[in-house]
């Protein structure tokens, strides 16, 4: 059996393309936050997506440092029933 062959330049030619990238800033550090609450829903819902589940930091730009606090944030808003663990439309 003959594997296909395809030029493999072509599809890296795809992933360097230039995209509309902008500079990801931790918006805790921008506003001077330094506790996260949550007590606060619907501060902590833009750090979900539509499942439900929690957004990573390459997509948010938080730091390492308020990424964990933000996930212990909805951990404790989930179990105070809060927020939803599971959503079928959450936004």
């Amino acid at each position: 059996m003959a594997t296909p062959s395809y030029n493999r330049n072509n599809d890296r030619s795809a992933m360097n393309k230039p995209q509309d990238t902008r500079k990801k800033y931790c918006r805790f550090k921008k506003n001077g936050i330094k506790y996260v609450d949550y007590k606060d829903p619907n501060f902590l819902l833009k750090f979900v997506n539509e499942q439900g589940r929690v957004l990573p930091r390459r997509l948010t730009g938080t730091s390492l440092k308020f990424q964990r606090k933000v996930t212990q944030a909805i951990a404790k808003a989930r179990h105070l029933s809060l927020m939803p663990y599971v959503a079928d439309a959450l936004k």
